[in-house]
C-alpha cells in the first residue's frame, strides 16, 4: 500500500482552499496547504472581496456624514483620498490574515508557502521564493488557486496609467477622471466607489444594460443612481485600441469615440490561476478562460483531483467557493452524497448595495409562470427615515394562487442582509414557503426587516 505524506494536499488558501483543509481535518486526515502569495487568504483577502468591500465601507461612511445635516455643526464636509481608504483597507486585510493563520495553527495544518506544480497526480513540487524546490505526496489533491484579471495582450498593464482590479489596490494617487471598462460587477463596485470620494467615471459596458442577470428593475435603478452620482455609462461599447502616456489615457472605441482620463482600470472579466501547475503533467485540460470543469463532487477528470473556488468560474463567489471546497472535501475523505452549491444569492456591493434569490421578472415571464409583485419602499420605513437610508426597495415575486415565492430582490442599505430572511422562507418545504409567512409574523418596528411585511401586504392587495 502506498504511503503519502498527506492525505490531502491543497493548493491556494482563498475560501474554497481554506474550507477544505479545515473540513478535511476535522475529519481526522492530514493536511497541508501550499500558497503562493506570501500570506495566507487568497485573492478574496488580498485583491478582491475584503479591500473592495473595505474601501466601500469608508466612502459610504464619508457619504452618510457629508449628508447629514447635523453634523454640519461639527466641522466641514469630509474628502478622501484613495490612499487614505487604502490605509483602512490594509488593516482590515492584515486582521484577515492573522485570524486565518490562527485557523490553521490551531488546526495543526501545514502551511507551506511557494508555487505548487504536479507532478503526477499524487505528487506535487512546491517551488520557495528563495529558489529550493521540494516533493509532497498526497493521496487526494484539492485545486483552489483562484482566479485573476484578464488581460488583453494589446494593453500595456505596465504603465503606470493602467491598473486591473488587483494593481488598483496600489494607486498611490487620486485620479481627477478614470475610465472603467467593463461593467460587470467588480467594474460597477468600483465605479460606486471612486465616484464615491468625488472622482469623474467613464463606466464603458458591452453589453446593453448594467449587470443583465438582475432583475430589469433593479438593473434600472443602478443606473440611476451611478448617474446620480455622476458616473457616464456609455452601453454596448468595445474598445479598439488603448493608448496611455505620461499625460494621461485614451481609450479609442469601435464606435468611432475616443474617452480620456487621467488612469484606466480595466475590470473585463477573469481567468483561472491554472497556468503553469503542471495540468499537463496529470493530463487535465481548461477551457479558453483556464478553468476547470468539475462533476456533482467537484472531482475533475482526472481521479482524486478536485476543485473549487473561482477556478471552476460560476459563480466565483467567495460564499460559494467556502461551501464547494468543503462538499470537495467530504468526497475526497469518501463521503458519497455532498452539496453542489446550485442556489447563491447575489451580494453586489455597489452603493447602495444590491442581493437577489430566486428568478426575475423576466425569466419567470419567458418560462410562462405567473406571478405577482409585492414592493416596499425604504423611503416609507420608518427604519430608513431614521438611518437616512431612504434609497431602496424590497421586491417580492410570488405567485397568485400558491401565494409561493419565486424571487426575492433588494436594492439598497445592508440588502445583502435582508435577502437572507426571504431566503430562509423560500427554503421552507411541504408548504411553508409562501407569503403567508411574512404577514402572520410580527417583526420589530423600526427594522429594515418589517420591509417583507410591507411588501407582502402590498402584492396581496394587488390579487
Amino acid at each position: 500500500m502506498t504511503t503519502f505524506d498527506y492525505d490531502v494536499l491543497v493548493l491556494g488558501s482563498g475560501p474554497a482552499g481554506e474550507s477544505a483543509a479545515l473540513n478535511a481535518m476535522k475529519h481526522g486526515h492530514s493536511v497541508a496547504i501550499i500558497e503562493a502569495q506570501s500570506a495566507v487568504g487568497g485573492a478574496c483577502t488580498h485583491q478582491g472581496t475584503i479591500p473592495s468591500k473595505a474601501l466601500r465601507h469608508m466612502v459610504r461612511q464619508a457619504i452618510r456624514y457629508n449628508k447629514t445635516p447635523a453634523f454640519r455643526d461639527i466641522g466641514d464636509p469630509r474628502t478622501l483620498t484613495y490612499p487614505r481608504l487604502l490605509s483602512h483597507a490594509n488593516e482590515v486585510i492584515s486582521r484577515q490574515v492573522n485570524m486565518r493563520s490562527r485557523f490553521y495553527y490551531r488546526n495543526q495544518i501545514k502551511v507551506i508557502f511557494g508555487h505548487g506544480r504536479f507532478v503526477d497526480k499524487n505528487t506535487v513540487e512546491v517551488l520557495s521564493e528563495e529558489g529550493q524546490v521540494e516533493a509532497l505526496t498526497a493521496a487526494r489533491v484539492v485545486i483552489a488557486t483562484g482566479s485573476r484579471p484578464y488581460r488583453p495582450d494589446n494593453i500595456d498593464f505596465s504603465h503606470p496609467r493602467v491598473y486591473d482590479s488587483d494593481t488598483i489596490l496600489k494607486m498611490v494617487n487620486t485620479p481627477a477622471k478614470l475610465i472603467i471598462y467593463g461593467a460587470g460587477v467588480i467594474g460597477c463596485e468600483y465605479a460606486s466607489i471612486f465616484s464615491g470620494i468625488g472622482i469623474k467615471i467613464e463606466l464603458i459596458n458591452s453589453r446593453d444594460r448594467l449587470l443583465e442577470f438582475l432583475d430589469d428593475e433593479i438593473s434600472d435603478a443602478l443606473s440611476y443612481q451611478l448617474r446620480n452620482m455622476g458616473v457616464m455609462i456609455r452601453h454596448r461599447e468595445v474598445y479598439k485600441t488603448v493608448e496611455a502616456s505620461d499625460s494621461g489615457v485614451e481609450i479609442l472605441l469601435e464606435s468611432g469615440k475616443r474617452i480620456h482620463a487621467n488612469a484606466l482600470l480595466w475590470c473585463n472579466g477573469r481567468s483561472g490561476n491554472t497556468q503553469q501547475i503542471g495540468l499537463e503533467n496529470i493530463g487535465l485540460e481548461t477551457d479558453h478562460r483556464g478553468q476547470l470543469v468539475v462533476d456533482e463532487h467537484y472531482q475533475t477528470a482526472v481521479p482524486g483531483v478536485y476543485a473549487a473556488g473561482d477556478v471552476i468560474g460560476w459563480p466565483s463567489l467567495a460564499s460559494a467557493a467556502y461551501d464547494q471546497g468543503r462538499s470537495a472535501a467530504a468526497h475526497a475523505r469518501g463521503k458519497e452524497q455532498c452539496r453542489f452549491v446550485d442556489d447563491v444569492p447575489t451580494g453586489i456591493y455597489t452603493l447602495p448595495e444590491i442581493s437577489s434569490v430566486g428568478r426575475t421578472e423576466r425569466e419567470l415571464t419567458e418560462a410562462k409562470v405567473p406571478y405577482e409583485v409585492g414592493r416596499a419602499f425604504f423611503k416609507d420605513t420608518a427604519r430608513g427615515q431614521i438611518s437616512g437610508e431612504t434609497v431602496g426597495m424590497l421586491k417580492l415575486l410570488f405567485h397568485p394562487d400558491t401565494l409561493e415565492i419565486l424571487g426575492i430582490h433588494c436594492f439598497g442599505a445592508e440588502a445583502a442582509e435582508i435577502i437572507h430572511i426571504g431566503q430562509a422562507i423560500m427554503k421552507q418545504e411541504n408548504g411553508g414557503n409562501t407569503l403567508r409567512y411574512f404577514v402572520t409574523t410580527t417583526f420589530n418596528y423600526p427594522t429594515m426587516a418589517e420591509a417583507y411585511r410591507t411588501a407582502a401586504l402590498n402584492g396581496l392587495n394587488r390579487l
